[in-house]
């Protein structure tokens, strides 16, 4: 188990580098014109520079390398998300670029790369491994014993994607994504500290740190957007650190715990998708059908808004806690 210490100071670090980075990318954006421009799905009426997942990409790497380096060797989850996470961060830069000068980015190369990045997740042993179902004659079921690790590659990856698209879609509202990845981290550190989980105890505090360090830029109003580059990549580290916890070998029951931890972006994509479906309308094709959409067509500020899904993902994190604890009785 990493030491209090560790913890400590990959938090520090981690919050330090991306508080530290933001105001220079936001001048750099603003100087290259790299801005998220109004229009009428969009909720700023003024262009907003948009490099901030250069930040959380970044802070997130340099301070988990920088710190596995003092305390001891580097590990595959690292590598892992290292890689995977950097095609998210190009092809996510490149979305945002298209965005900056009002065009859409074609959505097949986009999920291509997400593919590709859950597969180097893969590659590094961060995947689905096995599950325990104490109620039928599996005790304890193996992909690899039963020559099913397809079935862990699949399981994986759908995984991945799944919610490294979920937590873009939720980037809709100033400081959404940013807060309610830290909510979900730091359920995932209570999750890897109750089930003695050092390594994604570490990763979860880096996210920690880096998403409350870009909050305080990304709270409304903001100054800076995270775009797809820094959106896809919270994601896409959220959903390895929960393949490499709760998910790795996993019970039953306990495989709602990580769904729960990340109960905000996994509900508010599957309401989306149901309201599309009946709708008849594409389900790739953005809009205003999303949760805090409707919570600010009642109504509500965007602060307003915000604070109520924090309230929904902190509800989502304690029920999850509390599974866990039931189970482990």
């Amino acid at each position: 188990m990493q030491s209090p210490q560790m913890l400590t100071l990959t938090l520090i670090v981690s919050f330090a580098l991306v508080y530290m980075m933001v105001p220079y990318l936001r001048k750099v954006a603003l100087k290259t014109g790299f801005v998220d421009m109004p229009n009428p799905r969009k909720l700023h009426k003024e262009p907003i520079p948009v490099l901030g997942g250069a930040a959380i990409y970044f802070g997130f790497i340099v301070s988990t390398l920088l710190i596995q380096l003092i305390f001891g060797k580097v590990d595959n989850t690292f590598y892992g998300i290292a890689l995977g996470g950097l095609l998210l961060f190009v092809i996510g830069v490149l979305d945002d670029y298209y965005k900056t000068r009002g065009k859409d980015f074609p959505a097949w190369p986009k999920l291509l790369t997400h593919i590709a990045a859950a597969f180097v997740l893969v590659g590094f042993d961060v995947k689905v491994e096995a599950v325990t179902i104490p109620w039928l004659d599996l005790p304890y079921y193996s992909f690899a014993d039963h020559q099913m690790g397809w079935v862990s590659i699949v399981a994986t990856v759908l995984w991945v994607v799944a919610l490294t698209n979920m937590l873009n879609f939720l980037d809709g509202v100033d400081g959404l994504a940013a807060g309610i990845s830290s909510i979900s981290a730091i359920t995932l550190l209570f999750i890897a500290i109750l089930s003695g989980n050092g390594p994604v105890a570490f990763y979860a505090v880096a996210l920690i740190g880096v998403s409350l360090a870009f909050l305080k830029h990304n709270f409304h109003p903001a100054r800076i957007f995270m775009g797809d580059a820094g959106a896809t990549f919270l994601g896409f580290a959220l959903a390895a650190l929960a393949v490499d916890g709760a998910f790795k070998s996993a019970t039953f029951v306990s495989l709602i715990v990580p769904v729960l931890a990340l109960g905000v972006p996994i509900f508010d994509t599957l309401f989306v998708l149901f309201k599309r479906i009946k709708e008849r309308r594409p389900l790739h094709q953005a809009d205003k059908s999303h949760t805090h959409h409707s919570l600010m067509r009642s109504g509500m500020s965007q602060v307003q808004t915000v604070s109520v899904m924090y309230l929904l993902g902190i509800c989502f994190s304690l029920l999850s806690i509390v599974v866990l604890l039931v189970n482990y009785k």
